[in-house]
């Protein structure tokens, strides 16, 4: 083969060898009919809404729907509920029933415990006291009283004709038959603000008697600053309170006389051997000396 033809084939074979490398190096790009999307996410949630769900739910105090209420106390840090029954002239155990409180102990800051009678008006409650009249009986705690005829017996054999409406005096449970805790001389008399009622003088065991007719509604040590303390209801009106005493005589929810001996003057929670003496009407204290007989 002549070297012109040779030379002619070699340059069309090195051509056509370049085109077929070309058209394999631009390749048209491939079209993806079936395109991968990515997911979609769910939507935030508001952020208030979150908050709201993760915020914990808070507890109301019990009988915190009565706060402020006529007949209602807050419970304040270091209150007890014997505490609170004596600024109330009530009986803790009324207390505890009326609140439902399984433990009388367990009272929490910003509860609210009824003081009043379920039922009852507090601003005009209506006050009787307690009969004295009849056989008294000294019962254990809890203990429920005897079915007795003595309702039957005061009902009358007739009927009678219906009495005129009327309100009892407000002085009824004023008229107790009061008289001295001690035989001993008053060494510090009443003074609102730092002495809530009177105090004697004595030695360790010395009689402290009941003021008048009641029934025992605390017989313990668990209010501070007064040492083995008895208190007595005598009317839904008034209670007396027998503080500092060596030793107690009677037992709660017993029946007491006027002049009945009930404690052992002593010197619990005192630095000296003395009684100290308290009268509350309607919770409130008042100057024992404006009801107690001359001497």
């Amino acid at each position: 083969m002549p070297s012109s033809l040779r030379y002619t084939f070699l340059v069309l074979t090195s051509s056509l060898l370049l085109t077929a490398c070309g058209t394999s190096l631009h390749r048209a790009p491939v079209e993806d009919r079936n395109p991968q999307q990515p997911k979609a996410s769910a939507p935030a949630a508001p952020a208030s809404a979150a908050s709201a769900a993760s915020a914990p739910e808070v507890k109301l105090p019990p009988g915190a729907e009565n706060a402020g209420k006529p007949g209602y106390y807050t419970v304040k840090p270091g209150d007890a509920l014997a505490r609170i029954a004596l600024d109330n002239g009530q009986s803790w155990r009324d207390l505890a029933k009326w609140n439902s409180l399984d433990n009388p102990n367990r009272i929490e800051v910003g509860q609210v415990l009824r003081v009043v009678p379920p039922g009852v008006d507090a601003s005009a409650v209506t006050a009787k006291p307690i009969a004295s009249a009849g056989k008294v009986e000294a019962r254990p705690l809890d203990a429920k009283p005897p079915a007795s005829s003595a309702s039957a017996a005061s009902a009358p054999a007739t009927p009678a004709a219906p009495a005129p409406s009327r309100e009892a005096p407000a002085s009824d449970d004023d008229n107790l038959n009061w008289g001295w805790p001690v035989a001993q001389p008053v060494t510090a008399g009443f003074d609102e603000q730092r002495n809530k009622g009177l105090d004697f003088a004595g030695k360790p065991g010395d009689p402290v008697l009941a003021v008048a007719d009641g029934r025992v509604v605390y017989a313990g040590s668990g209010l501070r600053g007064y040492g083995n303390l008895v208190i007595i209801k005598h009317n839904n009106t008034y209670l007396t309170a027998y503080a500092h005493n060596r030793a107690m005589l009677v037992e709660q929810d017993q029946v007491v006389r006027k002049g009945q001996r009930i404690a052992e003057m002593g010197s619990t929670e005192s630095d000296t051997v003395k009684l100290h003496f308290e009268v509350r009407k309607l919770g409130k204290p008042v100057d024992p000396a404006k009801l107690l007989p001359p001497r």
